[in-house]
């Protein structure tokens, strides 16, 4: 593996990369702000805040995997296209400029699916790499930007973006959390099948796809999508999720006018206390949207094959 850098280091997705690469053998120099978490498995640790300052990477790191960035649920919270900038865009050169400086070969951006807006996601069709990203968020304006320096840095021989699906496995935190543990309370509504589709993929898989990106020649200027292959419904992870909770499914579904006057209930008490209740419009719309994303070019160019399924995660008995 030779000598890796992983910013974000402290993250769900950045723990489970200096874990692998570890395991493989390889030198690992975390990078994040504040101090190195113990379960963090890295030789070396930088505690740096990409947004305002410039890293000195060892001359002899071969690869950058940057994950650090301004995380999408954090992000979502506030229409800010100039700090998302700052954290995302800025972070990014500044990496960029580290790695060339420590003459690394190797740079691998995690991006996001979300450089395609809400308003492209369909229920009839995969989106792949090739469809035009139209990002309606600061996030994804963001991200997307991020993709571009690192394509168009010339200083580094082999970069390579792959935007992850939502993210699953032990540890998992955000909306799949949520649902995990409203669904094993009892407190998840038992939604009917509306025809969504969502795109997920496992952290151990992606991974394993970055790692594979970072040395597979044909990967050098590529964008990848990183999915398990199988499109979610909600009702699906729904079912899935009472099954690792050891709860049998509800026998009913419940009727999408009762869905909509709950949201609207939420609503209305999230205007009274100033703040979102747990289950509102925005919420039920959450639950009802598509996000299908095709990843067959990273299965045929990297010879990636993802080995699990939100069903396997919640029957590995390592949900939580």
């Amino acid at each position: 593996m030779g000598n890796s850098v992983v910013t974000g280091a402290y993250g769900f997705i950045g723990r489970a990369l200096c874990r692998a690469i570890a395991v493989r053998g390889g030198e690992v120099t975390g990078v994040a702000r504040g101090t190195r978490p113990a379960d963090v498995q890295c030789g070396d640790w930088l505690s740096i805040d990409l947004a305002n300052a410039t890293p000195e990477f060892s001359r002899d790191t071969d690869t950058v995997f940057h994950l650090a960035g301004k995380a999408h649920a954090i992000s979502e919270m506030s229409a800010d296209d100039v700090e998302n900038e700052r954290v995302n865009v800025g972070g990014t050169r500044r990496a960029l400029d580290a790695a060339a400086a420590a003459g690394t070969r190797v740079f691998v951006f995690f991006s996001s699916v979300k450089v395609f807006g809400d308003h492209q996601q369909r229920a009839d069709r995969a989106l792949v790499e090739d469809d035009t990203p139209e990002p309606d968020t600061p996030y994804g304006r963001s991200k997307l930007a991020a993709e571009q320096l690192v394509l168009d840095d010339t200083r580094i021989v082999h970069r390579v973006v792959i935007r992850p699906a939502l993210v699953y496995g032990p540890g998992v935190k955000g909306n799949l959390a949520r649902m995990r543990d409203a669904v094993e309370r009892g407190r998840f509504p038992p939604l009917r099948d509306t025809g969504n589709r969502r795109s997920l993929v496992h952290v151990d898989d992606l991974v394993s796809a970055a790692l594979l990106a970072a040395s597979a020649p044909v990967a050098g200027g590529r964008v990848y999508h990183i999915a398990d292959g199988e499109a979610y419904a909600t009702r699906r992870l729904y079912l899935a999720m009472c099954v690792a909770g050891g709860r049998a499914p509800a026998s009913w579904t419940m009727p999408a006018f009762a869905m909509r006057a709950l949201a609207l209930a939420g609503d209305a008490a999230g205007a009274v206390r100033g703040r979102r209740a747990p289950f509102d419009s925005a919420a039920l719309r959450r639950l009802g949207e598509s996000a299908w994303f095709g990843a067959d070019r990273a299965r045929g160019e990297l010879g990636w094959t993802p080995l699990n399924t939100v069903e396997s995660w919640c029957t590995s008995g390592r949900i939580g």
